[in-house]
């Protein structure tokens, strides 16, 4: 990503890493999460009731869902690269964890998402014009600030098509 346009102030990004959050998680919730498995659903960042609004909007929204379907992976997953394990689970996609009922997986996933975000997992990069950052996407989540407003940031992302998480 690259910073093309920066507010005043404001506007930065903050990483959260999933094998920190994972390496501090205790022994016993560690063992209960290994083998569960999460739906992520790309709705819950992108409603249809604010991103298709208009017939036209709604047209690219339902061809975006059709080709993004909810899809389920491991709540701890594996880097493949580094064999590290990590959470795998993010508030804005994670919906459910498949095999807990309703209220348990609700109250799992609140746990999992204040955890991944511990100021102890993340690092907050504060943007300079033309400033170019990297990250690998398969344990890391990352959050845009949104406390810059009436201005404009401006970023430009390049996203890599990765590998099924396992």
């Amino acid at each position: 990503m690259a910073a093309r346009l920066l507010p005043p102030s404001g506007g930065d990004t903050l990483w959260a890493s999933g094998i920190a959050a994972f390496e501090s998680l205790s022994a016993p919730l560690a063992r209960m999460l290994d083998g569960l498995t999460a739906e992520h659903d790309m709705v819950k960042s992108f409603p249809a009731h604010r991103f298709a609004r208009t017939p036209d909007e709604r047209v690219r929204w339902d061809e975006a869902r059709a080709k993004n379907p909810p899809v389920i992976h491991p709540v701890i997953r594996t880097h493949p690269v580094s064999g590290l394990r990590g959470l795998f689970v993010n508030e804005g996609f994670t919906t459910r964890i498949v095999e807990l009922a309703a209220k348990e997986s609700d109250a799992l996933l609140r746990l999992l998402f204040a955890h991944v975000a511990k100021p102890e997992h993340t690092v907050r990069w504060r943007w300079k014009l033309h400033d170019l950052a990297f990250w690998d996407n398969r344990l890391t989540q990352h959050y845009a600030t949104a406390d810059y407003l009436p201005h404009r940031r401006v970023m430009h992302r390049a996203t890599v098509l990765g590998d099924k998480p396992v």
